[in-house]
């Protein structure tokens, strides 16, 4: 699968509000399948797998299953794979344009002194 289909796949799966939410409450400790079906309880349980299947088809989610237990892990290097290509570069270039301002204004305070 090429790298811009894997992207397409992962910007699917992070459009929609409730699976955002599903990996906010994936981000510090895995949980199962039921615990996440007891947090969106506006959901049933076949929209919540449908919505798990989609974050699992973008590489998104991990998941284990430990007998007829499911647990679902954050794979959290896709979105990193992203910000490295897309917000990375542009941070850098706002932190070289702080730190190009902050000496002008220190050259600038040593000539009026």
């Amino acid at each position: 699968m090429s790298s811009d289909v894997k992207d397409d796949l992962i910007y699917k799966a992070l459009a929609a509000p409730v699976r955002r939410e599903i990996l906010d409450a994936l981000r510090d400790n895995p949980q199962t399948t039921g615990e996440l079906c007891a947090r969106f309880p506006q959901l049933n349980r076949c929209t919540v797998m449908q919505h798990l299947g989609v974050l699992e088809q973008a590489d998104l989610l991990l998941v284990r299953r430990i007998g007829r237990v499911r647990w679902n892990y954050l794979n959290a290097i896709p979105i990193k794979r992203i910000h490295d290509r897309w917000i990375g570069p542009y941070a850098q270039k706002a932190v070289a344009m702080l730190d190009d301002l902050k000496t002008e204004l220190e050259v600038e305070d040593t000539l009026a002194t």
